[in-house]
């Protein structure tokens, strides 16, 4: 290579290595489930004394459901809380449910106020001075016309199949279905619903989700994907499930066996700060992926958890590492106890901008604002279109510089071709 290009070429590197450097400053403080391993085994064996459990109880999905925590008692005992932590969370218990598997409770750093994992996990006196009233801001209640469907496209649709998690999000939008007690849907609801999809052909996408509908058994999960498959227009299923991240202990060997059988199968999780990605639900979402599963995160953007460019950077980083793929980034909805989770859509934006450019397209989900009343899901992102005139169109870079390009017209190909005949 000629000696003046190779300058210029070096040159150019030295501006692009600049402009990590922000990030490579930033990114060590940024807590981490897997690098957090030490501290996290540490809780672990704590929570399990208390609990008087084993290790093969731990590594059971039916023992971390059963012993979910919902007593502020026995949390005060593994996490340090204030006294006003503590009339809040007893205040909200009386409004909306809570509940926190054993494994996600020891992903909370119990000395820090404003850990994520707290914040994502535990009630705060803001849900109850909250005076906002909408329950159901995605007017799913309007959009239901057969069993517990959900459709808002013309090609597919959602089955709601359980109102149980294994942790109740704190931002959850159907917190209106929780209650105070697990309910799947019976039987016959979910038989509507599949009925409804073999009287609608052009139904081909079916999004299976709750609750999460990994809290059900293997036999009924297996029974819906049996179901489904057994109708001809239906090319694919997708799984809604958080477990992954909030149990991944769920995610056995049997059940991986079950969706083998009924490929393709995609499951889109839902991690939201990197200090979800441990040991354990790397294994999870790797187990998945050995099988042939597709994996998609659907992350939320929230206030004090993630609404930072860094934190959103690392955490889409670390999802490529356990072959997640991140897909959307939501923008919160406003629901009644959830609104100071809500961040202004500058965040998202200046997120959005970040990301393209600074990494790879591979690491860039994209930023959704789900329209009022359930009128479907709107990306929004940065303006890169300056201008546009008959032949020429002008756009700014990830960078921020200014550039005029060609605007081709499109050719006629048949035409084209024909012509040289």
């Amino acid at each position: 290579m000629p000696e003046d290009k190779r300058a210029i070429a070096l040159k150019r590197a030295k501006t692009l290595k600049s402009r990590i450097d922000d990030y490579l400053k930033a990114r060590p403080a940024i807590p981490k489930g897997r690098e957090k391993a030490k501290e996290i085994k540490e809780r672990k064996e704590r929570i399990l004394k208390l609990l008087g459990g084993s290790e093969s109880d731990w590594n059971d999905h039916k023992w971390q459901l059963k012993n979910r925590i919902h007593d502020v008692d026995f949390l005060r005992k593994v996490i340090h809380l204030r006294n006003d932590e503590i009339d809040a969370i007893r205040k909200v218990d009386k409004l909306f449910r809570w509940a926190i598997s054993p494994y996600y409770l020891s992903l909370i750093d119990p000395d820090e106020v404003y850990d994520p994992i707290k914040l994502m996990a535990m009630p705060t006196f803001l849900e109850v001075e909250d005076t906002y009233e909408e329950l159901d801001p995605m007017g799913e209640e309007y959009t239901n016309p057969a069993g517990t469907i959900t459709r808002r496209y013309p090609d597919r649709l959602i089955i709601n199949v359980t109102n149980e998690c294994a942790m109740y999000c704190r931002f959850c939008q159907r917190r209106r279905n929780i209650g105070q007690k697990d309910e799947h849907t019976p039987k016959n609801e979910i038989q509507q619903s599949i009925d409804y999809i073999k009287e609608n052909p052009e139904i081909r996408d079916v999004l299976v989700t709750g609750g999460d509908p990994l809290t059900l058994s293997d036999r009924k999960l297996e029974w819906i994907l049996s179901e489904l498959y057994a109708i001809e227009h239906v090319e694919y299923v997708r799984l809604g499930s958080r477990t992954p991240v909030t149990m991944p202990q769920r995610i056995t060997d049997e059940l991986v066996d079950i969706l083998k059988k009924y490929h393709p199968v995609f499951v889109n999780t839902h991690f939201n700060h990197p200090m979800e990605i441990t040991a354990e639900s790397k294994e999870a979402c790797e187990k998945l992926a050995n099988a042939g599963v597709p994996l998609g995160n659907q992350a939320v953007l929230l206030n004090g958890v993630n609404n930072d460019k860094y934190v959103m950077r690392s955490l889409n980083h670390e999802l490529l590492k356990i072959r997640v793929k991140p897909y959307y980034l939501f923008h919160a909805k406003a629901v009644k106890g959830t609104r100071h989770f809500n961040t202004s859509i500058d965040d998202g934006i200046e997120i959005m901008e970040y990301l393209r450019g600074y990494t790879s397209g591979m690491a860039i989900p994209t930023y959704i604002v789900n329209a009022p009343g359930g009128k479907g899901k709107t990306p929004i992102l940065p303006e890169y279109l300056v201008s546009r005139g008959k032949n020429t169109f002008t756009i700014r870079t990830w960078e921020g510089e200014v550039l005029q390009c060609e605007n081709h017209p499109t050719m006629d190909l048949k035409k084209a071709i024909k012509s040289q005949k």
